[in-house]
């Protein structure tokens, strides 16, 4: 088996049966499709079983909502050579599959393979920020990894790669598991590569009430992460990212564009309580009007 998609998934139905339809579209069939299945009920079951025919399915059930414990779940039980962790609401473009399984054969010391993301629309999404391939370092790593873009290479991989359960959604701190993940494989040894020419597609959230109180959520797994690995990335860097949203928060209030100032302040506070936060210390606090819980994306 040369692949493994590994897809947690929670509360998500027709963009769960779009990303398996683009499976049918990849010009191999030498992959498993491993889901995660964290919902209480069947929802899922009709879906599933009109591709079972079609390629290998595996459905596993968690009664824990945890996206990092699901992915974990998965590695658990990947046979492929390759493993990745396609979100449940992307779209992998035609033939993606077979070009990274030629980027690993012309590359056979490389262990993890990012690439960015862009929007249905073909806009960028994360790809914004990188918009060159690099060997991602300490100081762009963090604009180089998405979980849903990234492919580990079993063969040049010197630890078994597996995701920090304290991070990502339903965790406690929400997000921030795949560049911690990249930054572990990265100081054990692992050779690192971004490919701008690859792209997985998957919406651009546009800024809402709810993008508002993520940005909180999200803000505590970024921040715990610098804290996390602040031995090895620059202080230039870490700086860089306390005062990227204070600048935000600045600059959309002397706009009056009060909807981007909460963003850039909720981002801020998050990214501050991660990083300082202890281990031990009760689960972060939702700001006023934060969601009890989100969908995984």
């Amino acid at each position: 088996m040369r692949f493994s998609l590994i897809v947690a998934t929670k509360g998500r139905t027709s963009e769960l049966g779009a990303f398996l339809e683009s499976l049918r579209h990849q010009n191999t069939l030498d992959f498993e499709v491993i889901i995660v299945d964290q919902n209480q009920d069947d929802r899922l079951c009709s879906i599933i079983t009109t591709y079972m025919a079609d390629f290998p399915v595996h459905w596993l059930r968690s009664a824990i909502a945890n996206s990092s414990h699901a992915r974990n779940l998965g590695i658990s039980a990947a046979q492929g050579e390759i493993i990745t962790f396609p979100d449940d609401d992307c779209i992998y473009p035609d033939a993606l599959l077979p070009r990274i399984h030629e980027h690993f054969k012309a590359n056979p010391m490389h262990g993890l393979l990012t690439a960015p993301a862009r929007a249905p629309n073909g806009m960028l999404g994360s790809g914004r920020w990188t918009t060159h391939s690099c060997t991602p370092d300490y100081r762009n790593i963090w604009t180089c990894v998405i979980e849903f873009a990234m492919f580990l290479n079993r063969a040049a991989l010197p630890i078994v790669p597996r995701f920090d359960e304290e991070l990502g959604i339903g965790a406690r701190f929400g997000s921030g598991e795949g560049v911690d993940l990249a930054i572990t494989l990265k100081r054990a040894g692992a050779v690192l590569f971004y490919d701008f020419d690859l792209a997985v597609i998957h919406p651009d959230k546009s800024l809402t009430a709810m993008a508002v109180q993520r940005a909180f959520i999200y803000g505590t797994g970024f921040g715990r992460v610098l804290r996390k690995h602040d031995s090895v990335v620059p202080p230039t860097i870490i700086l860089r990212y306390a005062l990227r949203p204070l600048g935000g928060l600045l600059l959309a209030a002397t706009r009056m564009r009060w909807l981007h100032a909460r963003y850039y302040a909720y981002t801020l506070y998050g990214r501050l309580y991660g990083f300082f936060a202890h281990t031990g210390m009760p689960a972060s606090p939702q700001p006023a009007g934060g969601p009890a819980s989100l969908e995984q994306s």
